[in-house]
């Protein structure tokens, strides 16, 4: 049994009525992964933005394992101290990770949010030391356009991950760096800026699902969108 985390922010997480970039991940690998596997983590639920807590089960197909770590308004800062216990717990084999954007938004900056991914990989090595991790640059919102020093701090960031993913690579335990999803547009890919609709969806398991399939043959290349 295939273990998969997946772990991020609120693009991850998502809201009530959506199917979210888990889902569509889930579909890809029952269709094309030869064995068996399972999506696992702490949480379960939506963000629920009419009571601003994370506690909605209204998935718009909740048929799926829903299992993830993941949460609105949560970046590496907050992941890092939480990954060990849950991959202990739930015996990940795989980390799809998605993180960054309210790190740099909110809370820190490119370098010191670098070291909280570096603390991250550490801390999830701990507790499998064979641990595979696929990491997902962080994908510009609509802050980015208007926002030159923010823009600037991602940039900087999505190229401090990049030595991140190259330094600490190791056999027994791949750190690899996704493609940024392809084509991924803010004004056509989400709903508000930021957050994925539909099409993001899919776009970001396909980013997910493209690198594993090109670096370690699992699976096949994710259906075109």
């Amino acid at each position: 049994m295939l273990r998969f985390m997946p772990v991020g922010d609120s693009m991850t997480i998502g809201s009530a009525g959506e199917h979210t970039w888990r889902y569509r991940m889930w579909q890809h690998l029952r269709e094309t992964y030869g064995g068996p596997f399972a999506l696992v983590g702490p949480r379960e639920t939506l963000y629920d933005k009419a009571t601003d807590t994370p506690t909605s089960y209204e998935y718009a197909d909740p048929g799926f394992p829903r299992a993830h770590l993941a949460g609105w308004g949560e970046g590496w800062l907050h992941m890092a101290p939480l990954i060990g216990e849950a991959v202990r717990a739930h015996r990940a084999d795989i980390l799809l990770v998605s993180l960054g954007l309210i790190d740099l938004g909110f809370y820190t900056n490119a370098e010191q949010t670098a070291d909280n991914a570096r603390s991250f990989v550490a801390q999830a090595r701990a507790a499998n030391p064979r641990m595979r991790l696929v990491l997902l640059p962080v994908i510009p919102n609509v802050r980015a356009e208007s926002d030159t020093a923010f823009a600037a701090q991602v940039a900087r960031f999505n190229e401090l991950l990049a030595k991140t993913a190259a330094d600490l690579d190791e056999r027994r335990s791949p750190l690899l760096l996704a493609s940024p999803p392809e084509s991924y547009d803010i004004h056509r890919d989400t709903y508000d800026g930021t957050h994925p609709n539909a099409r993001g969806e899919h776009k970001i398991a396909a980013a997910f699902a493209d690198a594993m399939h090109q670096a370690w043959d699992l699976g096949e290349p994710y259906a075109a969108v």
